[in-house]
């Protein structure tokens, strides 16, 4: 594999000293937009050293490796909100994750499709594979994001101390899981099927292992630096969002939009080289990683937390979810999309974002 280019080493440098210059201040107007180039730099960066890494180790090891790291790093930013937002942030975690099932599910997955399908037509994935993650995906949301509404031990949308210990271990338990069946049970089932043949990426010698941990040092420090410029940059969107008139909830939206770009970029890159089968892995690990992940630590962190932990969906939002449940699920057991599914997914995401600024 080639030398990496320079900018993708010196991004992430950068943008972790910006981090560190600016940390704790109330940066200007003139620094916020050098700190939204900077992070933009920084995305572009990430995605590029999770490719080499993911080369370098295979898949599905690789479309795990982008996910996990992202959602780590998400779990973060939540927790560093919440601790310092107060009784607003009650919800944050609810609409971030939300946001990050319905930004990978209909986003991620429709945008994917669309490449493919303009590419291909037909579009033929695994549906063993899909069919598994989504089926996951939809038991992981119902548990956590669902129930809380109907729970009757305590008022609102609230679990009980008991059943947010047994709905974190029960994700966590899922998550890891659909890990193992990923990666050792029924690894075939998450490899591309012919999709490969025209990617001359896919027959590239793979990197050296100095290179691997290049790029994997330079991938954490990129990811913690987009989250933390992110975190700088929150303030300009709450006011944003204050401004535009839209609820506190489109601040997780945002977040969650932040965070999914290295994803995004990836899914997409991999659509348009023919492998939408990686693509698909990258999008649903991502959902599951979001839940699966998030919802044990801000169980076991709310414990230390302010402000009572919401998790359960407003109406509209189980609307949105469960249509995005039953439109995958039409589609999964096929093993193909054309275009039209891919209209689907990427109506019910402008649908969520416009939903989420006027609810």
């Amino acid at each position: 594999m080639r030398r990496l280019p320079a900018w993708t080493s010196a991004a992430p440098v950068l943008a972790a000293l910006l981090l560190a210059a600016t940390w704790g201040t109330k940066p200007a107007t003139a620094v916020l937009v050098v700190v939204a180039v900077v992070l933009a730099a920084a995305v572009l960066a990430a995605v590029h050293h999770a490719e080499v890494v993911a080369h370098r180790v295979g898949e599905p090891f690789g479309s795990l490796i982008l996910a996990v790291a992202v959602t780590v790093i998400e779990v973060g930013l939540i927790v560093t909100l919440m601790v310092s937002g107060g009784a607003d942030t009650s919800t944050l975690a609810r609409d971030t994750v939300f946001a990050a099932v319905m930004i990978t599910c209909n986003g991620i997955v429709g945008l994917s499709l669309l490449v493919a399908a303009l590419r291909e037509h037909v579009v033929v994935f695994r549906p063993e594979a899909i069919v598994t993650a989504l089926g996951t995906v939809a038991t992981l949301a119902t548990l956590t994001l669902v129930l809380p509404t109907f729970t009757t031990s305590t008022p609102g949308p609230r679990f009980s101390g008991a059943q947010l210990a047994f709905a974190g271990v029960a994700s966590l338990a899922l998550y890891l899981l659909f890990v193992f069946v990923q990666t050792v049970r029924h690894r075939d089932y998450f490899l591309p099927e012919g999709g490969a043949a025209d990617d001359p990426d896919a027959h590239a010698a793979p990197p050296s292992d100095r290179q691997t941990l290049v790029s994997l040092a330079l991938l954490l420090v990129a990811l913690v630096a987009v989250v933390g410029l992110a975190k700088i940059e929150s303030p300009a969107i709450e006011d944003a969002v204050r401004a535009i008139g839209a609820p506190p909830s489109a601040v997780g939206v945002v977040i969650a939009l932040l965070v999914l770009q290295p994803e995004t970029l990836a899914a997409y890159r991999n659509a348009a080289r023919g492998r939408v089968q990686i693509s698909l892995n990258l999008a649903y690990g991502s959902a599951m990683a979001s839940i699966g992940l998030t919802i044990p630590v801000i169980a076991i962190a709310s414990i230390w937390l302010a402000p009572p932990l919401v998790l359960g969906l407003g109406a509209t939002q189980m609307v949105l979810l469960a249509i995005t449940v039953v439109v995958a699920a039409m589609t999964a057991p096929l093993g193909s999309a054309t275009v039209q599914q891919s209209g689907l997914r990427l109506v019910l995401f402008a649908a969520f974002l416009f939903l989420a600024v006027n609810p």
